[in-house]
C-alpha cells in the first residue's frame, strides 16, 4: 500500500466499516502485515518512533480501537472480545489471509482475544506489557474491565 521509503512520512489514515464501527487505521511500510494495537486511553500515536522502525521490515497496520483516537464509540459494550472481533474483521477487510498481531497493554488483551477467537486470521502474536490477570492485574475476562479501570488505586 505504501513503500518502505516513505515509512517516516506523515500518513493519511482510512476508516474501515467493521461490525457497525468506523475503525480508523493507517498503513505504513510494505511486506508481511503486522496489526499494531495501542494501550487503553491511547491511540496510534502512542507508538511514536517505534511504528516507523517496525515499518522498515513489514507492512504495519496501526488501528485505533473502539472509543479510542479517531474511532468513535458505538452503542455496544466496550469489551476485549468485541474489539478482537473488530481486529479480525479489519484483517479480512484489508484482504489479508493472516496477519501478525502486536498489542501493548489493553491492545495486548485485544490481541490475545483476537488469537483465541479468530485463530484463522492471526499468524503470530506479540504481547507487550500486558497483564495476565488475577490479583492486582487486569481481569481475566472483559466483564470486569470497566470496573477495573475505575477501581480506586491503593498507594
Amino acid at each position: 500500500m505504501t513503500s518502505g521509503d516513505d515509512a517516516q512520512a506523515p500518513k493519511v489514515g482510512s476508516h474501515a466499516s467493521v461490525n457497525g464501527l468506523q475503525m480508523y487505521y493507517e498503513v505504513h511500510g510494505t511486506g508481511k502485515p503486522l496489526v499494531l494495537l495501542h494501550g487503553g486511553v491511547g491511540a496510534i500515536e502512542m507508538f511514536g518512533e517505534v511504528l516507523g522502525m517496525l515499518a522498515e521490515g513489514q507492512q504495519v497496520v496501526a488501528a485505533d480501537l473502539q472509543a479510542h483516537g479517531r474511532t468513535a464509540d458505538v452503542e455496544r459494550s466496550l469489551s476485549l472480545e468485541s474489539m478482537a472481533d473488530d481486529v479480525a474483521a479489519l484483517i479480512e477487510h484489508l484482504g489479508f489471509e493472516r496477519a501478525d498481531v502486536m498489542g501493548y497493554s489493553l491492545g495486548g488483551g485485544v490481541a490475545l482475544q483476537s488469537a483465541i477467537r479468530h485463530p484463522e486470521v492471526v499468524r503470530k502474536l506479540v504481547l507487550v506489557s500486558t497483564p495476565s490477570g488475577g490479583k492486582g492485574g487486569t481481569p481475566r475476562s472483559s466483564r470486569g474491565w470497566l470496573r477495573w479501570v475505575r477501581r480506586p488505586r491503593s498507594r
